[in-house]
């Protein structure tokens, strides 16, 4: 199965999700130095919050970015899943928009906030299926 490599600021609300999903899931750093040293060499799957209600430029994550400096980290990455704040009407998600289309791999889901039982179920199901194609 694939890893689940996910960024979760202080407030943790990506944490939050990506515990209820049983996957082994490896948090980047919340530093951004650290970020950048970081290295996840197995193929993975990226959990990214969105930050932001409408600047680009704070869409994604800082240390989302560095780790994906990485060219290592980049090439093992192969899909992504986002999560955001409907709050911010058309960029909901966004930053897991911009790492799919930067990096050339699907969104496989995008949830709000910390997630519904339902996601939760709707997610498994779909890491499932990305593994049995991938694998």
């Amino acid at each position: 199965m694939f890893d689940v490599v996910y960024f979760s600021s202080v407030s943790e609300n990506t944490k939050r999700f990506v515990d209820k999903i049983d996957s082994n899931a490896i948090r980047i750093p919340l530093k951004t130095d650290e970020a950048a040293e970081f290295v996840h060499d197995r193929d993975s799957v990226l959990v990214v919050p969105t930050y932001g209600g409408g600047n680009d430029s704070s869409t994604v994550p800082k240390q989302v970015i560095k780790f994906l400096n990485n060219p290592i980290n980049r090439k093992h990455i192969k899909a992504v899943i986002s999560g955001g704040n409907t709050n911010f009407g058309s960029h909901f998600c966004k930053a897991g928009d911009i790492v799919a289309s930067k990096l050339g791999v699907p969104v496989l889901y995008r949830f709000e906030i910390t997630g519904t039982p339902e996601d939760v179920v709707e997610v498994k199901e779909r890491l499932a299926t990305l593994w049995q194609t991938k694998s």
